[in-house]
Formats: structure tokens, sequence, C-alpha cells
């Protein structure tokens, strides 16, 4: 089995359990993919440098980073820190452990938007000067051929951005990087969280949904996602019409993380799931 897991980005330094985990699916024998965020050092570092974070709403209602240029060197410097961060922390588990980000051997390839669509004071506009792109290839077979010798990739944004023929860092979500790994490599998806999986009343936590595995039960998930768990069930479905089997949205603070999705906890989403609300 491969297993590609998403962790938050101050989990990637303090992950508590979950370094544990890896290790122990890597001595069993599973092949692991572990990709991380960030968006919290990015702001950090930002406030650091004097420069205050800015996010837009788009249109559809999704609130993202607006990455200037600016905005783009802090990304790099806060992502390239959790990289190394994790790595060294796998690496004190005895796992053999790779860190990589989008650019290198163009693992995460798309063209770049420069300009993106926002919507401020209620009026639609196009914002210039964007440094995000949209995924459109994964290097499989760079991740292939280092889980074959024995190596477990820690992958994260920057992605390449393809703009006009010159290749440049550019942002990119990390749930939806990891959903697209995922699906290169037909791996079960396992998107670690602060809350135990998607709610049917966000407000509580009695009403967890466990499973999804028709269209009705898609269309009642997407229907309960609210906020940034609405990012989530989007890269859920992105891998899963990808090739990914299934995804589960677990807690990143239970005490067994990893193990604890893999062995039913959270909410887990079936490929069929999507294949019948298409």
């Amino acid at each position: 089995m491969t297993v590609v897991i998403k962790v938050g980005g101050a989990r990637a330094v303090d992950p508590a359990g979950a370094l544990a985990d890896v290790a122990s699916l890597v001595e069993d024998g599973e092949r692991v993919v572990v990709v991380h965020g960030g968006s919290t050092k990015v702001d950090e570092t930002l406030e650091r440098l004097g420069i205050d974070p800015e996010y837009v709403e788009t249109p559809s209602g999704v609130v993202g980073r607006f990455t200037d240029e600016t905005t783009m060197e802090a990304f790099e410097m806060a992502f390239g820190h959790l990289n190394t961060q994790l790595v060294a922390g796998l690496q004190s588990e005895g796992v053999d452990a790779v860190g990589l980000n989008g650019v290198d051997g163009k693992l995460l390839y798309g063209p770049r938007k420069s300009a993106v669509r926002v919507v401020e004071d209620g009026k639609k506009k196009i914002r210039r000067g964007d440094h995000s792109g949209t995924i459109k290839q994964v290097n499989g077979d760079l991740l292939r051929t280092l889980l074959s010798d024995g190596y477990t990739p820690v992958a994260a944004p920057p992605m390449a951005g393809d703009d006009d023929g010159e290749v440049l860092p550019v942002n990119t979500d990390a749930d939806r990087s990891a959903a697209a790994i995922a699906g290169e490599l037909d791996a079960t998806l396992v998107l670690l969280t602060d809350v135990e999986g998607v709610y049917e009343d966000p407000e509580d936590p009695s009403t967890l949904i466990e499973s999804v595995e028709t269209g009705d039960g898609w269309a009642d998930l997407e229907a309960a996602a609210e906020g940034f768990m609405g990012r989530k069930i989007m890269a859920a479905e992105e891998a899963l019409s990808g090739g990914s089997p299934e995804v589960a949205v677990a807690d990143a603070n239970a005490d067994e993380p990893i193990l604890s999705a893999l062995d039913g906890d959270g909410t887990h989403i079936k490929a069929e799931a999507v294949t019948e609300k298409q």
C-alpha cells in the first residue's frame, strides 16, 4: 500500500505522534509520502519582515493568500525551514527521509497564474502580480524511484510554474498538492486537520460523518463542509478523481493520528462516491 499523508505547517515542526506513525508504517514495509503545509509560518515570517499578510476572496467565495513577489520570498524561506525540520524529525525516528519542494525535478508542475479574479467591497476585480499556479503534472517517476530505493519523500509547495517557458517557483495549496500526488500514485490520502473529521453540524463533534460511499453521501458531505474544510473536500475530490481509492480526513491531535485514521477514525471517503456524483 502507498499512503500520502498531509500534515499542517505547525504539525511539521511539532507533529506529536505523526512522526512515530510514519516510522511504524515504513518499518512495516508501507510506501509513504509526506506532504506539509505552512501558511501560519509564512504569516509569521512576513510579520517579522514588517509585512502584513494579505488574503483575498475569489468570486466563488474561496479565501486564499495573494502572493506577490515579496510574499513569495517569505513563502520559500518558511517552507524550506519547515521541510528541513520535518526531514530531520523523521530521520531521528529512523526513517530515511528526503526533502523536496514542487520545483525539484518539476515534482509539481503547471501554469503560473499572474493575475487572479477577486471580490473587493462586493465588486469583482482583477489583481495582477500574483505568484501562484495550478498543478497539471506530478513527477510520479521521481517519487516512485525514491520509494523503490527505500526513501520517504517529504514534499511541499512551492510548485514549478510555467511562465511563457520560464520556470518560476509559485504558490499552490498544500492540500491540493497532496491530492495531486495521491492521485498520481493511486495512493490512499490522509488529510490531517484540527478536528476529528467532517461534521454534519460544524459546531457539533457528535455529528461526525464517518463514511461516504455514494453520490448522495457526497452531496451531504459537500453541504456540511464549511470554511477551511471546503478546501479539504475539494482536495479529496481531486485525489479520488485522479486515482486515489480512499481519502481520510482525520484528527492531527490524536495519539496516533495516522495509524488511527488508517484504522477507521475520521471521515472516510471512497472513490465510488465521486464516481456516482459525476
